[in-house]
């Protein structure tokens, strides 16, 4: 099995990449951030004519998530139980035995910030959900753009970084608090190359410098951990005309069967 996640920076704008890239990718399920599309416009027809089922939460110019699968799809859940929001940044569905958890964790802005003390609050609730969740489902796999780097080498320039919004500590606290539960960092199960990222600024030309960051995550249960047998970053989209500033993420997994 095949996971991914993406955030796409409005669905409205990449839909093509994204069937582009899953008719070159065929994955078996993709998780979507910052789709802003209200339900109701939400490209299920296109999609599904992909081949894929999908499960949406969205809203108006800002967040939204989906999960794209080629199996069915049960027991969907729609934000996070432990923690009231208004904003719709969490969807979780189970295909195939996998518990699929896709996340659009809060930007922050700046740690001074309202916005950081609401994102520090959405992960402390986002924890408290994965223990029952993990309780319940050995194979859990939590994707997303956690607008987190989790260390200086997923940054391409830390010093420039120090004390600031997605690398801060209370943000990497927060990180680590979720490896506590046991969850694995899929990217870094396996020898990796130095200065790989998912995220580049739009300004400055950050994706031509690879001025980026590392900040779109998959994090398994030790079950799925146990036997993931590849994790990589696609840079491709990234350099397709109008692209996100994000790019796909993506674990193998050998469930066998």
């Amino acid at each position: 099995m095949q996971l991914a996640t993406w955030n796409v920076n409005s669905l409205k704008v990449r839909l093509p990449q994204v069937l582009q890239w899953l008719a070159d990718n065929p994955v078996d399920v993709l998780c979507l951030q910052e789709t802003k599309t209200v339900d109701e416009k939400f490209p299920q027809a296109e999609i599904e004519a992909a081949g894929y089922q999908v499960v949406f939460n969205g809203q108006k110019t800002y967040n939204g998530v989906a999960i794209l699968s080629k199996l069915p799809m049960t027991d969907v859940v729609h934000n996070n139980p432990h923690f009231a929001d208004e904003q719709q940044r969490l969807i979780a569905a189970t295909v195939d035995g996998v518990r699929i958890i896709c996340a659009y964790i809060p930007n922050g802005q700046s740690p001074e910030s309202d916005k950081f003390q609401y994102k520090l609050q959405w992960l402390t609730g986002l924890q408290q959900w994965l223990v029952a969740e993990l309780a319940q489902h050995p194979q859990l796999a939590l994707l997303g753009d956690y607008n987190i780097a989790p260390e200086d080498r997923d940054v391409h320039d830390p010093a420039a970084w120090v004390g600031q919004n997605l690398v801060s500590e209370p943000e990497r606290a927060a990180f680590r608090d979720m490896l506590g539960l046991e969850l694995k960092d899929a990217f870094r199960l396996f020898d990796q190359a130095d200065k790989l990222f998912s995220w580049w600024d739009y300004r400055q030309m950050g994706f031509r410098r690879n001025a980026g960051m590392r900040i779109d995550h998959i994090l398994l249960s030790p079950a799925l951990s146990a036997v993931c047998t590849a994790c990589v970053i696609d840079k491709v989209p990234r350099k397709w005309e109008q692209p996100s500033d994000h790019t796909p993420v993506v674990a193998t997994l050998d469930l066998g069967r």
